[in-house]
């Protein structure tokens, strides 16, 4: 059994919203935009336990705390998750609910009178839901699941239409084990799910595991009611010896000699589970320790620890497993470990995510990126990789198409050396009081690596597809483009060809001499400076220029660092290089307004085309 597809409306910020889900899935998408709140939905509606949370939902569940309608309808949140992949033991127990599925239109098949028979081979599948609304009469607050199939017809004498769910049958807590729905959720303290308190992960363990937890509980009450902390002899004993003779000189006591006693908790059920608390040893180190006391990461893992055991005992193929942030307080190979043991041991795993040590273990297609409008309306759909985009060149580039995917924008340059001076340039801008400029990391533009000159075009289409700005630049080709890769280049944003031979032309072209002589004066002290000569007292201007080209292209690349120290050296925007400079400003400008038309598309100065639009659309207005 798994989630195939989620309608919301009315719930935290979305307004409206449908999503398709196929297998295991990552969310991604800019904070705010619907990624908890999708797992939050599912967790309404399948959560075995959520329906005992009290209230279980509050006016900021509704979106824009609007709750209130006119007259006697108010606002109602209304989840529906449609199943399918039904076993054959929960096609006999939801037999009156199911509706046939096309996984062609992703729709019920039977929307049309007559439209399916006895003989159709459409599958099965479940649709559940979840409503909640505010209660006037009560001044509360009240939510319900229910079978969202057959729709109930209400008549005037049963009045079912004013009810929680219209007279639908309710999804009982029984059916939602049977889904096994399981969530984990960010910033986890532990503090209930390591606990022994109802609907806990420990005690949903003790109920899997044993048909007698009525007899668990009782034995431990009578073994605790046995525990003497006050023994006989003890000073502790004598203290309450003289207790009871004080008492007794105003109230009537028991006929026994120890009408006084100290226990570990009230003997009662409810109590037990408050008081009792897990200890654990982790290494370093052999001394137990209230859980509590352990580290955000060690609690992070012991839940999905006990989860992973919940799974066990349903049976791992019938798990659906939502995980929110799995990388909070986790290193990278712990991260690793978890979603690989997830995405092969679960039936669905449903992921959010905005670590790139998580998005790469996930396939494109199975990457499915959220958007949502100012107007609260969620959409999604997976990333698409264009038709001439190779297989190899994305498993080639998976740690920076990661980041990208979390982007809010994408700025493509053709080689490491760019990739490392751009930043550096970035943050000489932002330094500069008289320039008002949002940094790149600020701004969430993230710097791709494309590797030549050639290859910059290439990801423009694949970015656009995303929904991402996407820019362009790198130096002067030493061919032209074909028609193909030069069409590509429409889906740029913003795109500029510097019209130099390299990154290392432009920086001695376009850097001040003062900060020139700087740089070689301090790169001659290094360690690793190139056996190319040093700067003498008397050197002109050309011999400034050849030097320093003559050390940047021996010392090229981002791991000398030579080229982004040249650019650092710049005390404020007006020693940054001119092509640069005015890259980081247009990027930054059409990331800051709606939009802005320009009357040719820019490639180091000359007019290329028709007119662009530099737009941002509003999602990430949005975000």
């Amino acid at each position: 059994m798994r989630v195939r597809r989620i309608t919301v409306s009315n719930f935290r910020g979305v307004k409206t919203g449908q999503i398709l889900i196929d297998g295991h899935t990552l969310l991604v998408g800019s904070n705010s935009v619907g990624k908890s709140t999708l797992c939050e939905a599912l967790d309404l509606v399948l959560g075995p336990e959520r329906m005992y949370r009290r209230p279980v939902v509050d006016e900021y569940d509704f979106y824009a705390s609007s709750y209130l309608g006119e007259e006697a309808q108010n606002i109602e949140i209304q989840i529906e998750v449609v199943l399918v992949d039904l076993s054959d033991s929960a096609t006999r127990r939801f037999a009156g609910h199911l509706r046939k599925w096309d996984h062609e239109r992703n729709n019920f098949a039977d929307l049309e009178p007559d439209s399916v028979d006895s003989s159709d081979d459409h599958p099965w599948c479940l649709p559940v839901a979840f409503v909640g609304r505010f209660n006037p009469a009560e001044d509360d607050f009240e939510g319900g699941t229910f079978f969202a199939h057959p729709t109930p017809v209400a008549d005037d004498l049963t009045m079912e239409d004013e009810l929680l769910g219209g007279g639908r049958r309710t999804f009982t807590r029984e059916d939602k084990r049977h889904c096994g729905y399981l969530y984990l959720r960010p910033n986890r303290t532990g503090s209930r799910a390591l606990s022994l308190q109802r609907g806990s992960l420990l005690d949903t363990i003790i109920r899997l595991e044993s048909n007698t937890e009525v007899t668990l509980w009782e034995k431990l009450r009578e073994d605790l009611s046995g525990l003497g902390l006050a023994t006989s002899g003890s000073r502790l004993s004598d203290i309450l010896d003289g207790v009871e003779s004080r008492i007794a000189r105003f109230m009537s006591v028991g006929q026994g000699d120890e009408n006084i006693q100290i226990y570990a908790s009230d003997l009662t059920r409810t109590n037990i589970r408050e008081v009792l608390s897990v200890f654990i040893a982790n290494a370093p180190g052999n001394i137990p320790v209230p859980f509590r006391r352990l580290s955000t990461g060690s609690l992070n893992l012991l839940v999905f620890a006990l989860l992973t055991y919940i799974a066990e005992l349903k049976g791992d193929s019938s798990v659906i497993f939502a995980i929110e942030e799995p990388e909070m307080a986790l290193p990278p190979h712990s991260q690793r470990r978890l979603l690989d043991f997830a995405t092969t041991r679960m039936g669905q795993a449903i992921v959010t995510s905005h670590s790139p040590y998580v998005i790469e273990r996930f396939e494109p297609e199975n990457i499915l990126v959220l958007q949502r409008n100012n107007s609260g309306e969620l959409s999604g759909g997976p990333v698409t990789l264009p038709p001439d985009y190779k297989a190899k060149r994305y498993r080639e580039n998976r740690r920076q198409f990661a980041e990208a995917v979390l982007a809010r924008g994408v700025l493509v340059v053709e080689g490491a050396t760019e990739a490392s001076l751009i930043p550096v340039a970035a943050d000489v801008l932002e330094s500069d009081e008289n320039v008002a400029y949002t940094h790149l990391d600020l701004a969430g533009v993230t710097i791709f690596d494309a590797g030549n000159d050639v290859s910059v075009p290439v990801y423009a289409p694949l970015f656009k597809s995303l929904g991402k700005s996407v820019y362009g630049i790198h130096d002067k080709p030493n061919n032209t483009f074909s028609p193909e890769l030069a069409l590509k280049t429409e889906d740029f944003t913003i795109y500029r060809v510097i019209p130099y031979a390299g990154v290392e032309d432009l920086l001695v072209a376009e850097m001040p001499e003062t900060v020139k002589r700087r740089f070689l004066e301090k790169s001659a002290k290094r360690d690793d400076y190139p056996d190319c000569g040093t700067l003498s007292n008397d050197a002109s201007v050309d011999d400034v220029d050849q030097l320093i080209r003559r050390v940047l292209k021996a010392r090229k690349g981002a791991h000398a660092g030579y080229a982004a120290n040249l650019v650092a050296e710049a005390a404020n925007a007006s020693e940054l290089p001119e092509s640069i400079m005015k890259l980081l400003l247009d990027i930054d400008m059409d990331l800051a307004r709606p939009s802005v038309s320009l009357s040719a598309r820019e490639t180091g100065g000359e007019s290329v085309g028709a007119s662009v639009v530099l737009s941002t659309d509003e999602t990430r207005a949005d975000s």
